[in-house]
């Protein structure tokens, strides 16, 4: 997967480049990917952050397996909260900002963040911060953390 990085990086440049003209052309209206197109994003590039396997799509409760064997959930959001639908053995929280900008919020054990969710909604989903993630993440030990495969602070140039 790594030999498609360049590419993915390209493409996602030209998807917000449409997403900015569409809104040039209609000023007030959002155009902003979300659902199903922002997770599969958020997957395919933590996979070539952290050097994952990404399993096959809709896998209950995990995205991804790491080279150590843990199961890994991703979950990438242009908001400031994330959901979860049940605990993760491990979860990988990413921001990304309409500069292309990319953050990892938290890295680490997903039980941290599940007993720091809030209660079930009415969805099925307790929901987390994003600033709760980045105070829950200060605490992760360097153990619990998936190594970086490939630095990004950008998705694209």
């Amino acid at each position: 997967m790594p030999e498609h990085r360049f590419e993915v990086s390209a493409l996602l440049a030209d998807l917000y480049r449409v997403v900015d003209r569409l809104e040039a052309l209609f000023p007030g209206r959002k155009f902003t990917p979300d659902g199903h197109l922002i997770g599969s994003i958020g997957e395919v590039v933590a996979a070539q952050m952290f050097g994952l396997t990404l399993l096959p799509p809709s896998t209950a409760k995990h995205d991804a397996k790491a080279t150590d064997g843990r199961f890994v959930q991703i979950k990438l959001t242009q908001g400031d909260r994330i959901a979860l639908r049940a605990e993760p053995q491990q979860l990988l929280v990413l921001t990304l900002n309409r500069d292309l900008d990319l953050e990892v919020v938290y890295n680490g054990r997903g039980c941290e963040v599940w007993s720091a969710a809030g209660r079930k909604q009415s969805n099925g989903q307790r929901q987390v911060s994003l600033s709760k993630l980045r105070t829950i993440d200060k605490a992760v030990p360097e153990q619990d953390r998936l190594p970086l495969a490939h630095h990004f602070s950008k998705i694209a140039s």
